[in-house]
């Protein structure tokens, strides 16, 4: 009974240490998107007995597959509109696990009204299955899919160039297609691209390989994303530590919790606090389960510091030879997610991590055709509009660039009226002021005004002062 005991304890142990997938699908209508998924789950023997009894039945009643199929895209299309349509509209997550290890899945809609579903579905991902249909090969779709998906910093791709059995596993359709995705992807400089041909409705190279590819050499799908390395994602240089709160549980103890958003810590490292810049040392790494030597992102730990520093929610703290960019003004990728269009006279809430500020669009560089890639000009982002914004807050944030670093890259913007989420944002640099543009920018031109120029000190100040409220006002003198 011991030994049982102990077996048990042993499994659940592994079980806990096994790597996490976060992985999510995307591609056209009617790619398989959901089928492949539902394959996966079934042949990999991870539903429990009234999973499988509900398919069956859901199969007969609503299936889209034909008499006496299973429908594998109805475990995961749950709602009624998808089931009726057979298609994809929510984000639709789920967990299972192998030996080796766990995956959270995302299936994502493959419609360009939906790009808002698919942003947030990916936001998360260390790996994207791009879907085509081998009879119909990469289409515009195709290459909206995985622009987002190198928007979204995604840094493994999978093209599962699905219904082979449609074109009877030929290896020159394969091999086209294959050629074509490529070249999109050397365009978008992503570099790890893996493909597999598949049938999700037959089975063929999902959970086993298949002998109907004997050309084919590589692994099956489930086989690489059992394997595929993720550990190096991580930015484990720059060490990036938001701090979510103050624990002062009582007088003997203070401490700063968190989540360690990138990079390393160790007892006894120097650390600086920012916006203040004092410094100081680690004095210890607490977590629930005690004290740790080191700390990692992504973990929850509290750091108690050897100096008495001010520090508050919203703050970050960094180590003194490695800062992020300090400032106020932005370039940054933006997805528009609101029913409602951009109103550039708006200020919105910014959500960096833990910090939030009030923060205006000072000027739109240009909007993207997800399509061609092409730049447009635009004046304002409607819903699922995509393009580069320069941004300014109210007061100092402190931000790495998105690519380099998808934790302290990212923010979200917020209506301060209906509380919306009203876009996503991946910065790309820091901007100084001389680099804005101050095209629609309020102007106060102060020798037409009439305004003598003992006034003009007072003015400056006043303005310094609004700007720092996020209200960009341009003085001539």
């Amino acid at each position: 009974m011991e030994e049982n005991s102990l077996n048990i304890k042993a499994y659940l142990d592994a079980d806990e240490r096994k790597s996490l997938l976060r992985l999510l699908t995307a591609g056209s209508v009617d790619d398989g998107k959901s089928t492949l998924i539902g394959r996966l789950l079934f042949d990999s023997k991870k539903l429990y007995e009234d999973q499988l009894q509900a398919l069956e039945r859901d199969s007969k009643r609503v299936g889209n597959a034909g008499a006496g199929e299973i429908d594998y895209a109805l475990l995961l299309d749950g709602l009624k509109a998808e089931r009726e349509e057979g298609i994809t509209i929510d984000v639709a997550y789920r967990y299972f696990s192998t030996n080796l290890r766990k995956f959270i899945i995302a299936d994502t809609p493959g419609h360009e009204q939906y790009t808002r579903n698919m942003i947030t579905g990916g936001s998360t991902a260390n790996l994207a299955i791009i879907l085509v249909d081998a009879r119909t090969g990469v289409i515009t779709q195709t290459r909206r899919h995985t622009f987002l998906v190198s928007l979204l910093g995604i840094k493994h791709i999978v093209l599962a160039v699905n219904k082979m059995d449609l074109v009877d596993f030929s290896e020159e359709v394969f091999r086209k297609i294959k050629d074509e995705y490529l070249a999109l992807t050397n365009q978008l400089g992503i570099e790890d691209v893996t493909c597999f041909p598949l049938s999700a409705k037959e089975g063929d190279n999902v959970v086993e390989k298949s002998d109907r590819t004997p050309w084919f050499e590589g692994t099956s799908l489930l086989q690489y994303l059992e394997t595929v390395p993720i550990d190096q994602d991580r930015n484990m240089q720059d060490f990036r530590f938001p701090v979510q709160y103050v624990l002062r549980p009582n007088l003997d103890f203070r401490g700063f919790s968190g989540k360690v958003a990138s990079g390393v810590i160790r007892k006894g490292d120097p650390i600086m606090a920012l916006p203040s810049r004092k410094t100081s040392r680690v004095k210890s790494i607490v977590t629930y389960d005690g004290e740790l030597d080191y700390a990692f992102c992504p973990q929850c730990v509290t750091i108690t510091l050897e100096d008495e520093i001010d520090i508050s929610r919203g703050e970050m703290l960094v180590k003194p030879d490695n800062l992020p960019f300090i400032g106020r003004h932005l370039q940054t990728k933006l997805v528009w997610m609101d029913e409602e269009s951009m109103d550039r006279s708006k200020q919105f809430f910014l959500k960096a991590n833990t910090n939030t500020t009030r923060a205006t669009i000072n000027a739109i560089d240009y909007r993207i055709d997800v399509n061609t890639m092409e730049h447009l000009e635009g004046k304002d982002f409607k819903l699922n509009e995509i393009g580069q914004v320069q941004i300014t807050t109210a007061k100092t944030l402190f931000f790495d660039a998105y690519k380099k670093n998808r934790a302290t890259g990212a923010f979200i913007l917020i209506d301060p009226i209906t509380n919306n989420t009203c876009a996503v944002g991946m910065i790309e640099k820091q901007l100084d002021e001389a680099d804005l543009l101050q095209e629609d920018l309020p102007t106060l031109d102060l020798p037409k005004l009439g305004i003598a120029p003992e006034h003009y000190e007072a003015i400056e100040k006043a303005v310094k002062e609004l700007n720092k409220q996020g209200l960009e006002i341009v003085i001539k003198k």
